[in-house]
């Protein structure tokens, strides 16, 4: 009976031995069949957002060129990372877009730090984006997403867009532009916030930048706001922002601090040197309490408060 049960227990430490070698050898395999590995990656993009994803493809310093029937190049994509998904566009991470002409000129370059491709052939730029014409003008901006179209030779964004300008930041609703072009329609409503504290309220902007121009122009009512007045104009602004000039156009009201007003048309607001000055060649009508001035010409410095009216004065006192 001893015998057998010291039998017994060798055949148990042997099972045991023998496991324990199995598992030493297999080690590897097992743990790859207990935690198994695909093409999953955390991927990071620019909004510091996070998400796991199984991806089909990656390809570093990916390229892609496109050309038309006769063979002619139409664009160039290239981007540092390229994933491919199942059931979602595909990501291109450090992207930089370029688009030819007919004579394989290069017509516009998009960048941005992510963009999607879609089997359609839409590309789809997020976060900062710069565009740079033919001309050399540059374009710089941030949005949810700028769509470049490559047939029609069209850019466009339906989301909330923020330009940035020489001294201002223009918010838009979105934006339009034709790839040969390089006038930008801010559309809908756009609101300019100045480095100098103003603040414009306008609709439909064009943004002109050609031969190193920095016009700005609207046909919609616009109201300017600065730190101590505000001035709304019948039929938009003209821009010069390359002067410091501001042009509100048609018929024009000016509320004063002290509650006075004037009338006039086609103001012009001089920004240069940091200062602020209104003048105004058209027929200006002052109201204060008590007194109706009315005259030809007005010049009135808002930093120190300075109105002077000039040519063909009248001034009824009650």
């Amino acid at each position: 009976m001893a015998a057998f049960q010291t039998k017994i227990i060798q055949i148990f430490f042997t099972s045991i031995i023998v496991v324990a070698i199995f598992l030493w050898i297999f080690q590897d395999n097992i743990l790859k069949i207990t935690f198994p590995t695909d093409n999953t990656e955390l991927l990071v993009n620019p909004s510091n957002e996070l998400k796991e994803e199984t991806y089909l493809e990656k390809i570093e310093n990916f390229v892609m060129k496109e050309y038309s029937k006769e063979h002619v190049l139409l664009h160039i994509i290239e981007a540092e990372t390229y994933y491919s998904f199942k059931d979602s566009p595909i990501q291109l991470l450090e992207i930089v877009a370029k688009t030819y002409d007919e004579s394989q000129q290069e017509v516009l370059m998009l960048s941005s730090n992510e963009a999607e491709l879609f089997k359609s052939g839409e590309i789809f730029f997020k976060g900062e984006v710069n565009i740079l014409t033919k001309s050399g003008v540059k374009h710089e901006l941030d949005t949810e997403a700028l769509i470049l179209l490559t047939e029609t030779g069209q850019i466009k964004s339906d989301s909330e867009v923020t330009y940035l300008g020489k001294n201002e930041k223009m918010i838009s609703e979105g934006i339009e532009m034709i790839m040969d072009s390089n006038i930008m329609y801010l559309n809908g409503k756009v609101k300019i916030n100045q480095d100098s504290g103003a603040i414009i309220n306008t609709t439909n902007l064009y943004v002109d930048h050609y031969d190193g121009n920095k016009i700005y122009q609207s046909e919609e009512k616009t109201i300017y706001n600065s730190k101590d007045n505000i001035i709304s104009s019948e039929k938009g602004i003209n821009s010069d922002m390359n002067r410091n000039l501001l042009s509100l156009l048609g018929n024009v009201n000016v509320l004063l601090p002290s509650g006075s007003k004037m009338d006039s048309y086609n103001l012009v607001i001089d920004q240069s040197d940091g200062g602020e000055i209104y003048k105004s060649n058209e027929l200006v009508h002052y109201q204060s309490t008590g007194v109706s001035i009315k005259a030809q010409k007005m010049n009135y410095d808002a930093v120190i408060k300075l109105l002077k009216l000039s040519d063909e004065v009248s001034a009824v006192y009650e």
